[in-house]
Order: C-alpha cells, then structure tokens, then sequence
C-alpha cells in the first residue's frame, strides 16, 4: 500500500498534464489551420475565381474568331465587350455561367475592350481587363455574281447556266475561299468548281439542270484568307431559279436547229453556221446575253480592220452564245444558204420569223448544241464553255480535288 503522500503526488502530475495539453489545443495556430467541421475533422479553404480570355494573346486575330471568356472555380456574373466607338458586342453566357461567347462578327482593323466580372466559389468578386486587336486587309475581295441575280429574278436562268464568282482579285488560297462557297439545289443535284483561272471559279451540275430547280448560293467569305494580304470582304446569299428546259440542236451535217422544250421537240429551223474559215465552234454553248438590236463587231474580240476576218454589222434578234464573237441571230443576207450551206463568220443564221420566234422562246441560260460544224471545240474558259468538260475533268478543276 501506497503511502498517502506518493498517491498525491502522482494525481497532481496527471493533473498538471492535461492542463498543458488543453491550453495547446487552443493555441494560435498563425491562420494555418483549417477550420473544424462538427466532427472535429478539417475543411480546406473555398477557392478563388481564374478568370481566362481567349484567344490569349488578342492580336491580328481574324474578326470571325469569337472572343470566349471561362471562369474556373466560380460563375462569370457579367462579360462586355465594345469597340473603339463604345459599341457593346453581342455574346451569349452558358446556362452554368462558366463561358461566354461572343456571337457576331468583329470588324477588321478593330480595337475591342474586353470587361469580365465573376464570383469565386469563396464568395469574392473578381474582375478580368483584356484587349483584342482585329487584322487589317491589304485589300478585300467581294464575291461578284454571274449572272447578276438582278438580271434574271423575273425569268429564271436555263438548264445550262453555269454559276459564277468573281472575285476581282488573284486568289492565292483556292482551297480556302472554295470551302466557304456552296450551291444548294433543290430537287438536289450532284455539282462541283471549276477555276477558270486565278479570279473566276464557276460552278455546273453533271447533268444540266432539272427544271424547277431552286439554286441557294452562297459566299461566306468574310473573314477568309484569299492570300497575299487579301481577305474576303463580306458574306452573300441569293436565290437562283431554273424555268423549262429549252435546248437547242444545231446541226452542221443537215443544216437545220431543232428545239427541244422540255424533252420535246417542238421545232425545226434551217441554219447557216461558220464557214470554213471562220467555223462555229463544237459543243454545247450556253446564252449569256440578248438584244433585239445589237452591232456586232469584231473589234471587241481583237479582230479589227484590216484583218480580211473583221466586221461590223447591226443584226437583230440576238443571243450571244460564245465570247469569240457567236451569236445567234437573223441574218436576211443568207436567207438562201440557210438549210444548204454554212457562209457566216462563226455565227447560226436565221430568217426573220425564225429568229423572232427563237428569241422571244430562249434567254439566259438556254443551250444551244452544235455539231458538225468543221470546228474546234468550245474552249472551257470562253465565257460558258463549262460543258465541254466531261464530268471527271471538270472536278479536276476544283481546289479540293
């Protein structure tokens, strides 16, 4: 047995003890702690919020490149982006408000000041300054169409009419401005570009077109690189609309045109086409303009006096189916070779009710067939000669193939 005063000694130690240990645990700890959850476990601290514009560096970027902005660890409460002139840009925040994104195009040559306030997951406001610079053009490109979709809203355009872009300007990135131009058909109808050279591509179907077909055309070229500091300088959209298929056969052999309306032959004509020095070309050609009245001169094909091949005469009735000079017309001065023998200078003769009837019936866009005519054939590049590729060279004309 213990003596008493051992027994005291030792209860005093373990008092003193725990007196120590309590008075450590509410120490201060310098703010280093986590707080105690009611279990007596830790809890890390709530982050901040990071607040990111993209794209980062903001500078010569393309205006088609949308400004996006994140938030990590919290919501982004309100993004403004505005231009030099304070216009505010359109953009649209995500329903978890993690991401905004602008949702128009910027313009070239453009400052925009970019303002994003969000809320971290600790409760405090953040705020996040940017600036975004846009590329300025050397030059920009609009896409010109062929035929004006003025020229033809009212009648339509013919089973053969080729769409064409103009450019204005050399196109060094083909591939690039042929991915942002499409041509939707409806019925559909498999199609493809053709680059006539570095400013024109043109656009044909494998077969003509059906009738009644609607054309959607569209350039969306804003933004684009056509190379060597060119930038395409807008977006365009029109609406093309093919009416009956009228389809004439010129026939060199027995010197007659029939005319087909819609598959049926409704006509037949007597022709005189290009005599042997001057032989109308092969191949089918495409109208591409008319006149009641027209002054036909070889001048505006580089054939001038005193070149024995040069003219100038007033005709009427005229469809112009080639740009070397061709053309569909009354011609009274051959009425008596017209059926027999071919005497003109490369164009298809006809009589006056003949003619008449042949252009009040045909218009933009309309065939016109010609074989047997001792000849070259079309070339592709003179005006529409697009069908006298078949369909495989014809898609080795486009960039993408």
């Amino acid at each position: 047995m213990f003596p008493k005063k051992t027994f005291l000694s030792v209860a005093g130690i373990l008092a003193a003890t725990l007196l120590v240990s309590a008075c450590s645990s509410g120490g201060d700890t310098g703010g280093s702690a986590s707080p105690a959850t009611a279990d007596g476990s830790s809890q890390a601290a709530a982050p901040a919020a990071a607040v990111s514009i993209d794209p980062a560096d903001g500078k010569d970027i393309s205006p088609t490149t949308p400004i996006v902005v994140k938030a990590t660890n919290g919501k982004l409460t309100d993004v403004t982006v505005t231009n030099s002139k304070g216009k505010t840009v359109a953009g649209k925040l995500t329903s978890d408000a993690s991401s905004w994104t602008t949702t128009e195009e910027l313009g070239y040559s453009g400052t925009y000041k970019v303002v994003a306030h969000a809320q971290g997951l600790d409760g405090k406001p953040v705020e996040k300054d940017g600036q975004i610079t846009t590329l300025t053009p050397t030059k920009q490109a609009n896409a010109n169409l062929i035929p004006a979709p003025s020229a033809v809203s009212s009648t339509g355009v013919g089973v053969g009419q080729p769409i064409v872009f103009s450019f204005g300007t050399a196109v060094k990135n083909k591939a690039a401005v042929e991915k942002a131009l499409s041509v939707e058909s409806s019925p559909k109808q498999e199609g493809s570009w053709y680059w006539m050279d570095d400013k024109n591509v043109h656009y044909r179907p494998k077969e003509y077109w059906q009738p009644g077909t609607t054309l959607t055309v569209t350039a969306k070229i804003y933004g684009v690189d056509f190379g060597n500091g060119v930038y395409g300088a807008e977006d365009r959209t029109e609406t093309y609309k093919v009416h009956d298929s009228w389809i004439a056969k010129a026939d060199g052999n027995t010197e007659q045109m029939q005319i087909f309306h819609n598959g049926s032959m409704v006509k037949s004509m007597p022709i005189s086409m290009g005599k042997d020095a001057t032989p109308t070309h092969l191949g089918p050609h495409v109208i591409s303009f008319k006149s009641a009245n027209y002054t036909m001169d070889s001048c505006t094909y580089g054939v001038c006096p005193p070149d024995p091949k040069a003219y100038r005469s007033d005709e009427k009735f005229s469809e112009r189916i080639s740009n070397d000079g061709e053309f569909v017309h009354e011609n009274p001065n051959s009425v008596g070779q017209q059926g027999s023998s071919n005497v003109s200078h490369g164009c298809i003769n006809l009589n006056a009710a003949n003619a008449e009837w042949f252009f009040q019936n045909f218009g933009l866009g309309d065939v016109v067939e010609v074989t047997n005519s001792g000849g070259p054939q079309l070339p592709v590049w003179d005006l529409y000669g697009d069908w006298s590729k078949s369909w495989t060279d014809w898609q080795k004309g486009s960039a993408l193939s």
